[in-house]
């Protein structure tokens, strides 16, 4: 026997591999006070590993494994709606210690950690529960025009914390954007902990007293707003409201809460996208029965026609898009690919095509006018996402453009419609209360064009005599067509008369 061992070392083969079965956990803590956790359940036999692996949002099944001399490569899978994910994981033991590492999805970083082995069943998913059958959610009689305000995501992320919020109040209060329209003051993702004995949701650290929070921010006439997801986990792996519909609304009105951005995310694991709209309405029913006005943000990136029913569930707001990024294709392939939802955006139920990246850097003043101008043209939410402590006075002058800001904000609440596109130039409209109508002549090239409106493609029979060009603040005669040179990524937005 001995020798047989002593030709299996000579081999680099091992006499008795060790055996990976079992459930481990990698806890990755945080300043917040909670910890990012990775599980990987594995199940060995020989060398072949099955099991799971759950990350923040993610459940990955492995559908392959294959043993080296430096350990395991797992190659794990998830279904997302009609796409498959897939990643990978180096896995190899190394005393009590489960040592992995892979690769960042985003920018190839290696990331190493060190697992240890956990009581089974930590960290696995809950239980599917069933659904309730659908109906109509009565409407809750808020956003009778697009909601205005700020969310900390595009700029903080996971770094937003109480005396931010508070800041931005501050900011909002007094530098004009209050007075713009802009009252919701909306903290997003990575502000809750876990669940007390009694089920209610609580704060981390970065929140000690999300009640006196919400006071501070109502003493500057302004409101506030929170973020969760229908799963049993946030996109960053937070504490979600699955299977706590009901306490969560009701914890969200004690604290006067005004608004609340729901996230999908980790209900995906337990749910298919068809399934979406039974999950929302089971929210949209709980805000109702809470006690307080709660304006209602279905964020599920546009996925299952949500335009169709996103008012059903008593949604406000419905994301019509994947996230935006601070880039000006980013912004543009977005928005210009709004105009066939036109028909579904009505008074209390908007389009919501993402927040504005206005002033994070990403883009130019120029380009960040056109984006401030389809964004109104769209009868959009206009949620700003920079610093708006330390914000420029071009910036702001961007953002509290009242004359632009009335464009979004009108009554009539019609989305524009693209009337023309000719090579890289685009010409939108949407009526207006009163007659009116708004026109806005986009130029998504790198070089200046010249842009011809003609009227009776805007629905007029004859030409208007005058408009009101929205940036210059400038009247311009008209005589017939009118034509513009409009700057390399710019826009010319008229109010005609």
């Amino acid at each position: 026997m001995k020798r047989l061992c002593l030709l299996f070392v000579l081999l680099a083969v091992p006499c008795f591999a060790a055996d990976l079965t079992g459930n481990w956990a990698v806890r990755d803590p945080l300043p917040d006070g909670t910890s990012r956790n990775t599980y990987l359940d594995l199940k060995q036999e020989g060398s072949r590993i099955t099991g799971t692996i759950r990350v923040t949002q993610f459940l990955y099944h492995i559908a392959d494994s294959t043993e080296g001399p430096d350990g395991f490569t797992l190659t794990a899978a998830m279904i997302d709606g009609k796409n498959e994910r897939r990643v990978t994981y180096q896995v190899k033991l190394v005393g009590d210690e489960l040592h992995v590492s892979t690769h960042r999805r985003n920018d190839n970083q290696l990331i190493e950690m060190a697992a240890r082995r956990a009581p089974a069943g930590e960290g696995a998913m809950p239980a599917r529960l069933p659904l309730p059958a659908l109906h109509k959610v009565a409407d809750n009689g808020l956003a009778k025009t697009p909601p205005m305000g700020w969310n900390s995501w595009n700029k903080f992320a996971g770094r937003v914390d109480d005396a931010a919020v508070r800041g931005m109040a501050d900011a909002m209060a007094s530098n004009g954007m209050k007075d713009a329209g802009y009252i919701y003051i909306n903290i997003d993702d990575t502000w809750e902990a876990g669940r007390d004995a009694q089920g209610n949701i609580t704060t981390n650290k970065k929140f000690p007293d999300m009640k006196a929070l919400a006071d501070y921010v109502h003493s500057k006439g302004l409101k506030i707003g929170i973020y969760s997801s229908p799963g049993p986990n946030t996109c960053a792996g937070y504490e979600g409201s699955y299977s706590h519909e009901d306490q969560d609304a009701r914890t969200y009105a004690t604290w006067g809460i005004d608004y609340l951005k729901y996230d999908w995310c980790g209900a995906r694991n337990l749910y298919t996208d068809e399934e979406m709209q039974a999950l929302y309405q089971k929210m949209g029913d709980a805000l109702l029965k809470s006690g307080r006005l709660i304006l209602f943000s279905l964020c599920q990136y546009g996925r299952a026609d949500v335009w169709k029913w996103g008012a059903e569930v008593g949604g406000n707001a419905w994301r019509t898009t994947g996230d935006i990024r601070d880039t000006w294709d980013s912004m543009t392939t977005i928005g210009f690919a709004q105009s066939d939802l036109a028909p579904f955006a009505t008074a209390g139920h908007w389009n919501d095509p993402d927040m504005l990246e206005i002033g994070n850097g990403g883009m130019g003043e120029t380009e960040y006018q056109t984006h401030m101008s389809l964004w109104s043209m769209l009868a959009a939410p206009l949620i700003a996402g920079n610093d708006v402590r330390t914000v420029p006075a071009p910036i702001l002058a961007i953002l509290t453009n009242k004359e632009v800001i009335a464009i979004d904000q009108d009554k009539l609440g019609h989305q524009a419609k693209r009337i023309s596109k000719s090579g890289d130039q685009e010409i939108w409209a949407r009526d207006l209360t009163g007659g009116d109508h708004a026109v806005a002549l986009f130029n998504l090239a790198a070089d200046p064009a010249k842009i011809i409106v003609s009227w009776k493609d805007i629905g007029l029979t004859k030409a208007p005599k005058s408009a009101r060009d929205l940036w210059s603040h400038s009247d311009v005669t008209i005589s017939g067509d009118y034509s513009a040179t409009v700057p390399a990524h710019g826009v010319m937005l008229l109010r005609v008369k």
